[in-house]
């Protein structure tokens, strides 16, 4: 069953996958990343790859109810956890936390 939350908030990850590491971050991704995200109140929304162009391939959106729920889990020590295992995987990372709005944001 989906969890059903208001969305008000959006984090904005944005980065290129190390092509020696895809198998890897794939598995970290799907099997840790995104689990633990929820568990701190973050929901991954959607997911983008850059077919063309000069922005970063990847592009995955996560959704928070309200910004006390972001700031804790920015502040966390799973949060530090993760962000650094992801950077082990990927480069040309940003990121960036805006109000939520529906549809392709940067």
């Amino acid at each position: 069953m989906a969890t059903k939350i208001i969305p008000r908030y959006k984090l904005l990850l944005r980065y290129n996958i190390n092509p020696e590491t895809h198998d890897n971050y794939y598995a970290f991704v799907t099997q840790e990343f995104v689990p633990s995200m929820q568990a701190l109140g973050l929901y991954m929304f959607r997911v983008y790859h850059t077919a063309y162009g000069e922005q970063p391939i990847r592009q995955v959106e996560f959704l928070a109810e309200d910004l006390d729920t972001v700031n804790l889990a920015l502040k966390s020590s799973t949060w530090q956890r993760l962000e650094d295992r992801l950077k082990s995987f990927i480069s040309d990372y940003s990121r960036k936390l805006i109000s939520f709005r529906d549809g392709f944001q940067l």
